[in-house]
């Protein structure tokens, strides 16, 4: 006879808790029959983008079509049955299906034959995608309103000579009664969620392309995300949680690369304080070489005015950005920036500055609100525009809400499923060693460093203003932004200065970290996988940051395939250094494959004329055996569940937790 075992306080406790969820033997015993058999269903396929730098309609593009994923799916249901040109119609209905119904019903003949046909093929589709995972996680995504009559199309065939006739009435029920636009729209949802079953967007979601804030929006909505922040992201971050520096930042970036319509239209933020201080103060100021190329609406062209007030306000902001950039340098010694301080370097008789040991001309020093004697102090007006505009920020509901977003599902990196990821790099010497920081007084590095980061980045939201936590929090996340060598920057400097106001290119320099030209050893990825506590074959780094020179040659697979650069250009502006739209990756039970895009025609062209975006797809890792759910880190959840549940049984038996068979129970504690 089995001897009782002993439990401790702790152990009880929870298992009373846990009885609440399973009160009797028979239902802990079922969840554990369930767990197991979902243990060896095949793992879900992993889709990581990054870079999208705003670009929302290229994004909303591959999140849709899943990087080729579901047309894919479509050549290996139907590639030797259907036209192609009725495969490219009905991809597009996935991927766009309110508006390409719009765009077909006018021009079909009988309706309701083609609603009828569709609908029959896009089960067969979504049966297809859903058949990985167990019918309980089916049923608990498919939209509320047909769940169950989308379920039975699941899993009844039509083919079955028994279900024959209920398969088809479900169909012409469907159509006659008027639902089949609606019932089309619920289940091509259901089929791009099925696609891809995580979603992993690694950094850089703002800034460049026109709204972020649309992105944003889609991933709030997405079923399962995780976001590794990137530097563009950070600095969003900072300006929501109130970092003056960062909001300079964000506006001046925006305006340099005319890119206000999601400041403006997206956030809401005014900027009418920056545009009457800047018409004001630099009304007789040379702005030539703070010139925006400006875009107007359609049959609209920006007038000399538009032109003279970006650049007033391009140069306003800067100068403001400069100046608190300094005071930050000044009170954080151990960023060890003291070299960027520039504005005190100015030689305004000889219209020149030294940096480096070399003097550069400067085009421009044109400066009314700078003191030389005080040069990173703001003047009273200033300090008022500044100030104005960081209260729009910070009073921005939906950045707010998308900020907060960013901290509850993002981090400085994520290990998944054997992965490392991250945005950046791992700040490595020439020696391949690990850069230390001073963080908090003390020195760190590698992941000890990032997890202090992480942590302190945190305190610039979550803190309440005005506490020196707080404070520390958004100048830590200006350090990550632009600070030498930060993880998610990777660069010994950020010459925005330079680029401004010296002719001479060579002093644009922004020599990166040595981690950059390291990870083409093998032994430099093994070295930093192995600090974080990963070792394997199928253990890789992945990350963005560095667009991937694919019309040179370069290759995305560094380091013998244990690193992977998924930014190959979503931005536009990259796209003539790259060559191609895009890396992206999809990691599912059988391999890894990196999809390279080339640039996207717009989402008008793609409804329209059903185009997609033309991509090609490299094999670069298989597994030795389709690799089941048992061996993920959902996996190890479901088995420390499964032990939880084994251990609740025990206690049933023992008699040391009761069971609790009443139909109506109470939920108090």
């Amino acid at each position: 006879m089995k001897a009782h075992r002993s439990y401790t306080d702790e152990e009880l406790r929870y298992l009373k808790m846990l009885s609440r969820q399973y009160p009797t033997v028979r239902e802990a015993g079922t969840e554990i029959i369930n767990l197991r058999a979902i243990l060896n269903l095949p793992k879900g396929c992993e889709h990581f983008i990054s870079d999208v730098h705003g670009e929302y309609e290229a994004f909303l593009h591959i999140l849709n079509s899943c990087s080729g994923v579901i047309r894919e799916r479509l050549d290996l249901l139907f590639k030797t049955s259907v036209p192609r040109s009725e495969l490219d119609e009905l991809a597009t209905l996935i991927y766009y299906p309110e508006e390409k119904l719009e765009e077909l019903r006018p021009r079909i003949d009988d309706l309701e034959e083609w609603y009828r046909i569709t609908l029959h093929r896009l089960i067969e589709v979504c049966r297809l995608v859903s058949e990985r995972y167990s019918r309980s996680k089916v049923r608990k995504a498919l939209p509320a309103d047909y769940a169950y009559v989308i379920e039975e199309l699941l899993y009844t065939h039509g083919e079955e000579i028994d279900k024959r006739d209920y398969f088809e009435n479900i169909i012409a029920t469907i159509i006659e009664i008027g639902q089949a636009p609606d019932f089309i729209q619920a289940v091509c949802k259901v089929i791009k969620w099925a696609a891809v079953d995580h979603l992993h967007l690694v950094g850089d979601i703002f800034d460049r392309g026109p709204r972020a804030d649309i992105i944003m929006d889609s991933l709030l909505h997405h079923h399962s995300v995780d976001i590794q922040w990137g530097n563009h992201d950070v600095l969003w971050m900072g300006a929501a949680s109130g970092s003056r520096t960062l909001v300079a930042t964000v506006l001046s970036n925006s305006i340099h690369y005319n890119n206000l319509e999601v400041v403006e239209t997206g956030y809401g933020i005014s900027l009418r304080p920056l545009s009457v201080f800047a018409n004001e103060v630099y009304r007789d100021c040379d702005v030539s070489r703070f010139a925006v190329k400006l875009t107007g609406n359609e049959g609209e062209q920006p007038t000399e005015k538009d032109k003279l007030l970006s650049a007033r306000m391009h140069k306003a902001i800067t100068l403001i950005l400069f100046k608190l950039e300094g005071q930050k340098i000044l009170r954080h010694p151990e960023y060890h920036m003291e070299d960027r301080l520039l504005l005190d370097k100015i030689d305004y008789e000889n219209k020149c500055i030294t940096i480096g040991g070399v003097t550069y001309a400067l085009e421009d020093t044109d400066f009314p609100t700078v003191d030389p004697a005080d040069p990173y102090a703001l003047t009273p007006e200033e300090e008022r525009v500044i100030d104005e505009l960081t209260s729009s920020f910070q009073h921005s509901e939906k950045l707010q809400k998308h900020v907060r977003f960013l901290y509850s599902r993002g981090s400085l990196y994520k290990i998944y499923n054997g992965n490392l990821l991250f945005h950046g790099c791992i700040p490595l010497d020439r020696d391949g060693n690990l850069l230390s920081f001073c963080l908090d007084g003390t020195e760190r590095k590698g992941r000890d460093l990032l997890d202090a980061i992480d942590t302190q980045a945190r305190q610039a939201y979550y803190y309440k203003p005005g506490t020196p936590e707080r404070k520390l929090g958004m100048d830590l996340l200006w350090f990550l932004w632009a600070g030498r060598n930060s993880p998610i920057f990777g660069r010994d400097r950020m010459t925005t200065f330079e680029r401004r106001f010296i002719a001479d290119e060579s002093a644009w320099a922004e020599p990166k970290n040595a981690y950059y030209t390291l990870y083409e050893d093998p032994a430099v990825c093994d070295f930093i996988l192995k600090e974080f506590g990963l070792e394997g074959p199928h253990c890789h780094i992945i990350n963005g940051h560095v667009p991937v020179k694919a019309r040179k040659g370069e290759s995305p697979i560094k380091g013998g395939g244990k690193l992977i650069v998924i930014d190959g250009g979503f931005c536009k502006a990259y796209q003539p250094t790259s060559g191609i739209a895009g890396y992206t990756l999809i990691h599912n039970s059988h391999s890894y494959r990196i999809v390279a895009h080339q640039p996207f025609a717009g989402r008008e062209k793609a409804i329209r004329e059903n185009f997609d975006i033309s991509s090609s797809t490299e094999i670069f890792e298989r597994m030795e055996t389709r690799r089941k759910i048992a061996e993920t880190d959902l996996g190890r959840e479901i088995e420390e569940r499964i032990a939880d549940l084994r251990l609740l049984l025990d206690a049933y038996r023992d008699g040391v937790v009761t069971e609790d068979h009443r139909e109506h129970r109470d939920a108090s504690f």
